[in-house]
């Protein structure tokens, strides 16, 4: 049975909410193996539930690995599998099944991206579902990340702003205090709140989101599209929530190579310069990406002299001030 016939078929059987788990793997077939092991009891306990991965072009035999594993694990009546043609980053490899799950003429309810280096707790997928069902404004939520110690993880974060950028690249204490309503990333919430946009790396989202805004913008190849779809369903009159009975375990960076919550130590990839400039090109305009630049490179300056004065450790990426500058907007235009 195909697919679309399998996920049709499901949809007959049961008046229930139906949801879909999206999974883009890139050369992390043992991490994307574990994640849907730990989905499985998650999905079999969820009525209308399924899995669809994706392989964007890995080339080191995972999408082989992965299948075997589907095939041999007995999850096929769950999970499928969709090897693409290249690598064409986040965006693009999440929105393969998205699109093809849409296309159908009883499409999911909700749609989960989920990274592959994330193991689901019990009751995960079902805190979020629950959420969507008893909350019809929320448009996104996601979930609570965490370390495999039970170490809450940033999830929850506000938009970008002038002010968080001069914050960032300051790093002084008492600005970041008069200017801590702007922070990107507040304290890890206790309960459900509102937020301005969740982490992709676990977040729901109601069917009705991309038919108003659309699929995730492919222009960016990796980072901030996460948070330019959560701003384009903010515009659009869809809320975002953080919702942490749904526990998930990242492994922080392991599909990535960056890790965002502990020191660097390798260079910034070019394409993290180039998804910051769009997201503030795309949503702010030229003048207000140039400011956010400016503000954000004489704050970095002030606090590399600082570092080197007060002997404070040096945990930035490589080059990160010429890499920032000469990817900024004055030096790559809009």
């Amino acid at each position: 049975m195909s697919e679309a016939n399998q996920w049709e078929t499901n949809q007959q059987n049961t008046g229930s909410t139906s949801l879909l788990v999206v999974i883009l793997n890139y050369k992390t077939a043992s991490l994307t193996i574990d994640c849907l092991r730990s989905l499985a009891p998650e999905i079999r306990s969820i009525q209308n539930a399924r899995a669809a991965v994706a392989d964007n072009a890995s080339g080191d035999g995972s999408a082989e690995q992965i299948a075997a594993a589907i095939a041999s694990e007995a999850w096929s009546d769950w999970a499928t599998l969709t090897p693409l043609n290249r690598n064409g980053g986040y965006a693009f490899g999440n929105n393969a099944p998205i699109r093809q799950a849409l296309s159908q003429p009883s499409p999911p309810d909700y749609i989960l991206l989920l990274n592959p280096d994330t193991v689901v707790r019990p009751g995960a997928l079902k805190a979020l579902v629950d959420f969507m069902d008893s909350h019809p404004d929320a448009g996104i939520a996601g979930s609570r990340l965490e370390d495999p110690d039970g170490t809450p993880q940033q999830s929850a974060f506000r938009f970008h702003t002038l002010a968080s950028e001069f914050d960032f690249g300051w790093r002084l204490g008492l600005l970041s205090k008069l200017l801590a309503r702007w922070a990107v990333a507040p304290p890890v919430p206790q309960e459900t709140c509102q937020t301005g946009w969740v982490a992709g790396a676990s977040m729901i989202v109601r069917r009705q989101v991309f038919e108003a805004v659309g699929l995730l913008d492919e222009a960016y190849f990796m980072y901030y599209e996460e948070m330019d779809f959560c701003l384009q369903a903010n515009k659009a009159g869809w809320s975002c929530w953080y919702v942490p009975e749904s526990r998930v375990v990242h492994l922080v960076g392991q599909s990535s190579g960056i890790n965002n919550f502990k020191p660097q130590t390798k260079r910034l990839p070019q394409y993290w310069y180039d998804s910051r400039r769009r997201y503030f090109l795309k949503n702010y305009g030229w003048f207000y990406a140039a400011l956010a630049d400016l503000l954000w490179a004489s704050g970095f300056v002030f606090w590399r002299m600082r570092r080197v004065i007060q002997r404070k450790p040096d945990t930035d990426p490589p080059n990160m001030l010429s890499d920032f500058m000469s990817n900024s907007v004055f030096f790559k235009g809009g």
